[in-house]
């Protein structure tokens, strides 16, 4: 971050952030926002440099007198350096940890890019922390509970590279993370991760650095190593997972200006990682996935409730 915006956001105790990368989003300005709340929270997207540009051919992007540039409410922040080569995962940084970009910051709503915030983040305190004294809130996926079915819905959906997925799964499936059930203290393993809502606790911020460890480690479909965090963790983190029909009634979602793709997404065997000289990698640093399987990771047999049919 730039230090003129450094300066800014140790003055944001209530914010409430959002972020595009690789130009596929353009800031939809917040509505219904009450004076107290446009006095009480900073609006914040955090952009890299190809949105940065983006938003200045398409959007009025005006300074203030500190050179601080601000999109109607919305203060841009700017990020350089990014450490990945993946735009879609780089914005979970900003996204997951919020407590690292904006260490002041006493509550938090994180919002995708993609969405239009049409309530007051005063009322979205109160209704999903303060009223039952929760310290995190996030929204139940409208249509999976378990990881083992999310994750071969992206396969469907080619939403990452398939055998990526199915090693994320199966290494969850080794350590003992069983499918969704009734049994479960949890109401779903997999929430809808466009909104978070949070209070900057030491177990809150605990529970987020771990979970970017496995955006980090495996693949950026955040919502695939969510609920596996909350079994590692053994019941010690709660948080109220509300139901998805709230999560629609308080954003107007819109579509991104493009599909973002990488290469990585199409890969058909982990093995065109290997060498020096691939082109396919997820981060600066490589794959680099710890794995208790044999070398041959493209002999691993999954599980049945999680292996692919030939049809799918």
């Amino acid at each position: 971050m730039n230090l003129l915006d450094i300066e800014y956001v140790k003055k944001c105790r209530f914010v409430v952030a959002s972020g595009t990368f690789d130009g596929y989003d353009v800031p939809y300005q917040p509505s219904n926002i009450s004076i107290r709340s446009k006095k009480l929270f900073c609006f914040l997207m955090v952009v890299d440099e190809v949105s940065l540009k983006f938003i200045k051919k398409n959007v009025t992007v005006r300074k203030d007198r500190d050179e601080g540039m601000w999109v109607g409410i919305c203060r841009l922040i700017p990020l350089k350096h990014l450490p990945y080569d993946e735009p879609r995962r780089n914005g979970k940084v900003p996204k997951i940890l919020t407590h690292r970009l904006f260490p002041e910051a006493q509550y938090i709503i994180w919002i995708d890019g993609k969405m239009e915030l049409i309530v007051d983040p005063l009322l979205i305190l109160e209704r999903y922390l303060w009223h039952d004294k929760h310290t995190y809130a996030i929204a139940q996926h409208k249509h999976h509970r378990s990881i083992y079915e999310e994750a071969d819905a992206n396969k469907r959906r080619k939403r990452h590279a398939r055998l990526l997925i199915d090693l994320q799964m199966n290494i969850y499936y080794y350590e003992g993370m069983e499918p969704w059930s009734l049994k479960k203290n949890t109401i779903s393993d997999v929430p809808e991760g466009a909104i978070i809502i949070r209070e900057h606790t030491a177990l809150s911020n605990l529970f987020n650095c771990l979970w970017f460890n496995e955006v980090n480690l495996f693949t950026p479909r955040d919502q695939l190593s969510f609920g596996y965090i909350v079994y590692r963790l053994r019941g010690l983190f709660k948080f109220f997972m509300f139901q998805n029909c709230e999560y629609n009634s308080l954003f107007v979602l819109h579509l991104h200006t493009r599909e973002h793709s990488s290469k990585v997404e199409w890969i058909k065997s982990l093995s065109e990682f290997k060498g020096n000289g691939s082109s396919m990698k997820e981060s600066r640093g490589g794959l680099g996935l710890w794995t208790p399987y044999p070398k041959n990771l493209d002999s691993v047999i999954l599980p049945p409730m999680i292996r692919t049919s030939k049809a799918g």
